[in-house]
């Protein structure tokens, strides 16, 4: 006979299931239909964190699973607060980060308010997410929270959802058991294919290897830099792979933060041969296949998502971290590459990017911007940008030394997400200098979260960068020839802005005063906002002109 137990209320047995998991935060702004659920939530070991907005809380749950490797959780009502999780799941489910969203109903099996705030969420959910299911008995709380987390985190990672009715909520269930979290084994990959890439990388004259968003796991990291550091073969990276291995390394060659033409696609055109590390369809491709090219190893979790431009003559599926180990045991400094024409290229990429560190001109040059954030943030400091066109020149110019410690969006790259992403940095790490940059477009879509910092006392910085317009949409048009219309907006005082919400505004009215304000703001602690103004006219100069120019040259 299976044991007893006694009689719990769904809701009840709903916390108790998150805390088995080890949940330790909930984001959200609870309604009418998760009161039960609430009530549930006062007396668990479970703090939430009220947000202003919906997408604060995806964006808080999001990044917390991109930077833990556990499923954030975020919370919403039905309907509108519902739909308010939309980009957050999106933004989940493109950036492989793992998360759960719960979301109240209106009661299932018996209700009057017809159909009132009623939209059929679960249907709505299922193309952004790797399951979502309505719960239709308390019963099945336990076995349907576990397989949500177990899928949330699996490879590839990615948002979950589960849809809590109000009368499903209030419900009894038979008893309190929850399922015991499993800790899965990844597959290995077979000796046969590692003993072929062994053999390729081999007779491969001008190897590369490039590092993409699937290479950003713990054990992966470790991995990858012992690779580099034996075979001293040389890398780029996606910009969501951006940090994997220090940008100190004498093997860093640049980051693809455009899709075509840039620096780093000089050395792609030269390799004979790519070693593919976490390739992710999501990210705009830095380089497209031809028959008869170059050759393509590709280095996964799962197979190749093949297609026109991506087709690897050689796939290593399995643990990615175990892949790599395997290929260091068997190679090492190999005599036979030829690294000449990737170092001059390192040296090109290095004295570009120290071109206008210390540009006079006000307002600020980009280059200016990320020369002077780069000297006040420590080896560890972690930066959380926005999406808009400085997202480009930090991806560029911004060195890294250490893991996670730059946060961007090149998946749904969506505008919003910065200034809640840098609060869930802080909060993990409040002994490190945490700043979201921001454009200010992309700031004040949910630039309310500025009271949930203070609220939370937080030690955060936010960089506005304001040039009163949708910069990178601007630049686009330039680019294309269109004329420019159509995108210029106002802007508020942003230091009366942030004082109001309880932080302190800082206006940036001389360039020389820029790196002495944002070494202040870390040494006072606090919620801080820098707004600067930004001068984008080297956009097209730069990174189109000048890059033209350099590519026929190599």
């Amino acid at each position: 006979m299976p044991p007893s137990h006694s009689p719990i209320k769904a809701s009840d047995l709903f916390v108790r299931a998150l805390e088995n998991e080890g949940v330790e935060y909930i984001f959200g702004v609870p309604g009418e239909e998760n009161l039960d659920f609430l009530d549930s939530l006062r007396s668990s070991s479970i703090k939430l964190i009220l947000t202003r907005h919906e997408q604060g809380a995806g964006f808080m749950a999001a990044t917390y699973g991109r930077l833990t490797g556990k499923t954030g959780v975020c919370l919403a009502t039905l309907g509108p607060g519902a739909t308010n999780l939309v980009t957050p799941a999106a933004y989940a489910h493109l950036g492989a980060m793992p998360m759960l969203m719960i979301t109240g109903q209106k009661p299932i099996k018996q209700s009057k308010q017809g159909q009132f705030q009623i939209v059929d969420v679960v249907a709505l959910m299922k193309p952004i997410t790797k399951f979502a299911r309505q719960i239709v008995s308390a019963n099945t709380i336990p076995s349907l929270v576990r397989e949500a987390f177990r899928l949330a985190e699996q490879e590839r990672p990615g948002a979950v959802h589960l849809e809590l009715p109000e009368d499903i909520a209030a419900e009894m269930a038979d008893g309190a058991h929850v399922f015991t979290p499993s800790q899965p084994r990844r597959p290995i990959c077979d000796d046969k294919a590692i003993d072929q890439a062994v053999a390729r990388i081999g007779t491969a004259k001008h190897p590369l290897l490039l590092v993409g968003a699937g290479a950003n796991r713990k054990r992966v990291i470790t991995a990858l830099q012992a690779f580099v550091r034996k075979t001293g073969i040389p890398f780029v990276n996606t910009q969501m792979g951006k940090g994997v291995i220090g940008g100190l390394s004498e093997k860093y060659l640049g980051t693809a933060a455009l899709s075509q033409g840039d620096y780093v696609h000089c050395a792609i055109a030269k390799a004979d041969l790519i070693i593919n590390a976490g390739h992710d369809v999501v990210e705009k491709p830095p380089f497209l296949m031809e028959h008869g090219g170059t050759e393509v190893i590709h280095v996964n979790f799962n197979p190749a998502a093949v297609d026109e431009i991506y087709f690897p003559q050689l796939e290593l599926v399995g643990d990615l971290s175990a892949s790599f180990q395997a290929l260091t045991e068997r190679l090492g400094r190999n005599p036979g590459h030829d690294f000449d024409t990737f170092e001059n290229l390192r040296r090109e990429v290095a004295a570009h990017i120290a071109e206008n560190a210390d540009d006079p001109r006000f307002p600020l040059c980009p280059q200016r911007i990320v020369a002077d954030v780069r000297r006040v943030m420590p080896d560890d400091g972690i930066i959380a940008l926005d999406n808009g066109m400085y997202k480009i020149w930090f991806a560029r110019n911004y060195r890294t030394t250490q893991p996670n410690t730059v946060l961007l969006d090149n998946a749904l790259a969506t505008m919003g997400a910065g200034l809640p992403s840098a609060m869930m940095a802080a909060m993990l790490h409040p002994d490190r200098n945490v700043m979201a940059i921001c454009g200010d477009g992309g700031f004040m879509m949910n630039s309310q979260e500025m009271e949930t910092a203070v609220r939370l006392g937080l030690n955060l910085v936010v960089l506005v960068l304001r040039d009163n317009s949708y910069g990178m949409i601007r630049w686009k048009q330039d680019v294309g020839g269109f004329v420019d219309w159509g995108l210029e907006y106002g802007n508020p005082d942003f230091v009366a802005y942030a004082n109001s919400y309880g932080a302190t505004g800082h206006r940036v009215e001389a360039t020389d005063d820029f790196l002495a304000i944002l070494q202040g703001c870390f040494d006072k602690g606090g919620v801080h906002l820098v707004e600067v103004p930004v001068d984008y006219s080297d956009n097209k100069r730069v990174l189109i002109d000048e890059l033209s120019v350099l590519t026929c040259k190599l």
